[in-house]
């Protein structure tokens, strides 16, 4: 039954259109922070790739000269690009109250740029065009995902430590597999993959959501709530990109 006097207050109805706004407001910055970092992402991925799949091709290449491109994929400097995102995301969450607001997202974008590096083989692997289709279905997947994750009574708080065991998994059973080489590991992990990093987009949107009620009744819980947007936007970004990476390794054509 409605309870007449909670919708009759004026100051009640006043206040949830408010917190209403702001969510909405901070929901939508966070999911263009991170559709900024794809942009940015896709582009040095795609510059790099065509240029590395030119120079394997023993085509002329572009913007990089064949001894950058050596140097970055056939030497130990892979390993150098391989790593730089995990070291920036780790950093980052360190560090994050302690910068500013500006420095914060400038890192973000770097990261952003450095993860486009470290993808950029994809497109001398996989045929366009299946990656831009694998791409378009992660979109689709990755949106509605989101948004039950935004809409949804359901409380997913119990999901975060099972599915971070699920990732620490995948990490352990991936860098083994670099040793065995076995095609039945990667289509284990690829398919785990999917479903954990599905999991963990539901459930980080709803901790997005979350988060920023908790922290816009604090004192200075709007300068803190922008930061934690920025967080935020990260753990969306990473859970789309593994989803298509992993998605990737079922419908990618390969060159």
């Amino acid at each position: 039954m409605v309870n007449p006097n909670y919708t009759s207050n004026p100051t009640i109805t006043r206040d949830r259109a408010e917190i209403d706004a702001g969510l909405q407001s901070h929901m939508s910055k966070v999911y263009l922070l991170m559709m900024g970092a794809m942009i940015i992402t896709g582009l040095v991925a795609y510059i790099v790739g065509m240029d590395f799949k030119a120079a394997i091709n023993g085509e002329p290449t572009v913007i990089l000269s064949e001894g950058i491109l050596a140097m970055m994929f056939q030497s130990p400097g892979r390993y150098i690009i391989m790593f730089a995102p995990l070291l920036f995301v780790f950093g980052l969450g360190a560090a994050i109250y302690r910068l500013s607001t500006g420095t914060a997202q400038m890192l973000f974008w770097l990261f952003a740029a450095v993860m486009g590096l470290s993808i950029s083989w994809i497109f001398a692997v996989f045929t366009s065009m299946s990656i831009y289709q694998t791409f378009f279905i992660t979109a689709i997947a990755f949106g509605g995902l989101s948004i039950w994750g935004y809409t949804t009574k359901k409380d997913l708080s119990g999901w975060g430590t099972f599915l971070m065991m699920g990732v620490i998994g995948l990490i352990v059973a991936s860098v083994l597999n670099l040793f065995l080489g076995s095609p039945a590991i990667q289509f284990a992990v690829s398919m785990l993959g999917v479903l954990i990093f599905a999991g963990l987009t539901a459930y980080d949107t709803q901790n997005i959501k979350n988060t920023y009620l908790q922290l816009r009744v604090q004192p200075n819980g709007e300068a803190i709530a922008e930061k934690a947007g920025i967080m935020g936007a990260l753990s969306l970004y990473i859970n789309f990109l593994n989803m298509f990476m992993f998605l990737l390794q079922f419908l990618g054509n390969r060159e």
